[in-house]
């Protein structure tokens, strides 16, 4: 089975976030997909790390390539209909990538955003 999976999320599992044993779970044996911003909103996950803890940084760099290396499949969404969502939701830009993704798919979506995940729970009423 497949799921979308959120920055949030592999952030959470890329520093060991408390959560990440359970998420870890969750994402077991799925297939992982995302929008292609992925990899650059995990990017800025660890720049904002390592501005807060800049003798880590090296430590950082470390678990982001772990994060870049996991098999997820990145996915090309389209920017008016992610546009369109966002206005109807009040959702970020990339948050909505997210749940077009996964609407469009008629996959969960695992995130550890609460406005994110009010969202998806909303859209599957």
């Amino acid at each position: 089975m497949a799921v979308v999976v959120d920055a949030s999320a592999i952030g959470a599992v890329m520093f060991n976030e408390p959560v990440a044993p359970e998420l870890m779970v969750q994402l077991e044996g799925e297939t992982l997909l995302a929008p292609a911003l992925l990899d650059f909103e995990l990017v800025n996950i660890a720049w904002k790390k390592a501005r807060r803890e800049p003798r880590l940084a090296p430590e950082i760099a470390l678990s982001l390539a772990a994060a870049l290396r996991i098999a997820i499949t990145r996915v090309s969404v389209p920017a008016l209909d992610v546009y369109q969502l966002g206005v109807r939701t009040g959702l970020t830009g990339y948050d909505a990538s997210y749940l077009w993704l996964a609407r469009s798919r008629d996959l969960h979506l695992v995130t550890m955003d609460a406005e994110l995940a009010r969202a998806a729970a909303d859209s599957n009423r």
